[in-house]
């Protein structure tokens, strides 16, 4: 029976960045890990190697911003380990039915050069747009970084600028009433607020959806940043794609004595007297531990699949209940495809040029169509008569990861994890088959086809993965790759419940992080940072919390005097 300190339930980036912290500690470290591949959402693979060998596609996650909102790739010198980000610019291109087109720059200036060709009022309201969103970024950013509960490091995060671009969105009351007004809203209310042209609207709605929720769904507001990100941080993908994240995380792990183990699909976490002292994977190899088990999966798995439930009741007799009831999931999933193509798409209708395929490519006709695209899944339907599509050709920015010449498209499609009116049948009951899922997949080619032409006859092979499959590769529950909803409710220290909120659990020894803890999903690695630093203090609360108060004091002091 192999003994370890800590014992790490998947191999996704969030786990693996809080190994490397506590490797960094002094702490052993063991990683178990489903699949035969390590990074849960976001590796890089050949999955059509006897159809298209040599292209890389990236099965999940792709685009980076929120990473570069935190201190993980420069504090664990992910550089040095192999890890090279190469920055997208232009960031977004959007075709709109009447000819018109959304092409968004890194530079904010750039961007609104492009919006004034077909709106000058849209341009001006675009540069005041990004100028608000980016300072409440910069108010946020000490919150991300910092576990949910503790003041003090939120504190100590907040620089000189930082605090500028706090007190910059909060102030007076008015000030300050007007800026929770904004957070209640919806993105529908505030695009509406703020433009007029639909050509704007459409792709910045699609955008702010990505949270997971439609438009017009209240609290998610905060969806506006994802496009002031793309120009401040900035959009980025690893050299090699999304895996090369992952693969400098393995090799640094591995290099400070952390053990990855794959093909282990844990069956139970193991509790002696209300205390987590190991895991149980399913060949019957137990691994025990001496200080604490880590779970990068959603909290409904942890307790009520990989635990018993004595053990649960015997914490927090509420606990599971909770679980059961409380957290929300709206049935939106994410129907995925994949094409090895033989030239470049082309937009042969807006003004093409090969540039406009470095960045997103948004299939987002109008704020309705958004509306539909993230409405209709919450209800069982697939909101395929007139599909919205984000869609990425990867290797414009980055041609290692296909053949000389060739490229691959990426291709993500919202769509109900359970099908209406269809319990029962196909995969897991979800209704889903390889009849249906292709039958979307080209609904959804016809739809690029109207902007892109020249797609259909480039498609050398393809691959499409239904919800229900895209759950049981990656482990998202109900298909869900946030593992519980973005929504205002269950963010911050409601995530994903106030009593688990700050990574620790009523189980002594058992923590969580991923997605389904603060900050949420995208990659940032944040979770499994803010899990370590909660970790150290449990292990060490009396030097470790002094050793971050001073830094808090320091780091705050300096930043009002401009130490």
């Amino acid at each position: 029976m192999e003994s370890y300190d800590v014992a790490i339930v998947g191999a996704g980036h969030n786990g693996l960045v809080c190994a490397a912290y506590l490797l960094n500690a002094g702490y052993s470290v063991l990683l178990l890990e489903k699949r035969s591949v390590p990074g849960g959402a976001a590796t890089t693979e050949e999955a059509m190697r006897s159809e298209a060998p040599g292209f890389k596609f990236n099965l999940c996650a792709i685009d980076h911003e929120f990473i570069h909102l935190g201190p993980v790739v420069e504090e664990l010198k992910l550089q040095k380990y192999g890890l090279e980000y190469l920055f997208c610019d232009p960031v977004v291109f959007c075709p709109h039915p009447d000819g018109k087109y959304f092409l968004a720059h890194r530079s904010v200036e750039k961007t609104c050069a492009e919006i004034e060709r077909f709106s000058p009022r849209d341009a001006q309201k675009y540069a005041e747009f990004t100028n608000f969103w980016q300072r409440v970024i910069g108010m946020m950013i000490p919150i991300f970084n910092a576990p949910p509960k503790s003041v003090i490091d939120m504190a100590g995060n907040y620089d000189w600028a930082k605090l500028q671009d706090l007190f910059s969105v909060i102030g007076p009351p008015d000030k300050t009433l007007d800026f929770v007004r904004t957070m209640f809203s919806s993105p529908r209310d505030i695009l509406e607020e703020w433009f007029d042209s639909e050509f704007l609207k459409a792709p910045l709605a699609r955008l702010a959806s990505e949270l997971g929720a439609p438009p017009s769904q209240k609290t998610i507001s905060v969806g506006a940043i994802m496009m002031a990100m793309r120009h401040n941080p900035g959009m980025a993908r690893p050299r090699g794609g999304t895996g090369a994240l992952v693969q400098a995380l393995l090799n640094l792990v591995k290099s400070k004595g952390g053990v990855v183990l794959t093909d282990q699909s844990v069956e139970r976490i193991l509790i002696d007297e209300g205390r987590a002292v190991g895991v149980r994977v399913a060949n019957g190899q137990e691994y025990r531990v001496k200080r604490g088990v880590i779970a990068n999966i959603d909290a409904k798995r942890v307790f009520l699949q990989l635990m018993e439930n004595s053990e649960v009741d015997a914490a927090d007799p509420k606990l599971r209940e909770r679980l059961e009831r409380r957290i929300v999931n709206n049935n939106e999933s994410i129907l995925k495809l994949d094409l090895a193509i033989s030239e470049p798409l082309r937009f042969e209708h807006h003004n093409h040029r090969d540039e406009y395929l470095i960045g997103s490519v948004l299939i987002a006709d109008s704020v309705n169509q958004i509306e539909v695209a993230h409405s209709d899944p919450t209800v069982g339907k697939i909101p395929d008569s007139d599909p919205s599509l984000y869609v990425v050709v990867p290797t414009m920015l980055d041609p290692s990861m296909a053949p000389e010449g060739k490229h691959t498209v990426w291709i993500e499609f919202f769509a109900p994890y359970q099908i209406a009116g269809a319990e029962g049948t196909g995969m897991k009951g979800t209704g889903w088959t390889d009849e249906l899922k292709n039958k979307v997949a080209d609904r959804l080619i016809d739809k690029l086809a109207e902007y892109a032409p020249n797609v259909k006859s480039a498609i050398i092979a393809r691959r499409v993965e239904s919800p229900p499959e895209l759950s049981e590769r990656t482990g998202f529950l109900k298909g869900n790759h946030y593992h519980i909803d973005m929504t205002l409710d269950q963010m911050v220290f409601f995530r994903p419940l106030p009593e688990l909120a700050n990574y620790k659990t009523p189980i002594e020894g058992l923590y969580l992080t991923g997605a389904g803890t603060h900050p949420g999903g995208s990659v940032s690695g944040m979770p499994g940072r803010n899990c370590a630093r909660v970790f150290l203090h449990t292990q060490e609360p009396f030097g470790q919390k002094l050793k971050e108060a001073g830094n808090a004091v320091k780091s705050t002091v300096g930043a009002v005097f401009n130490l």
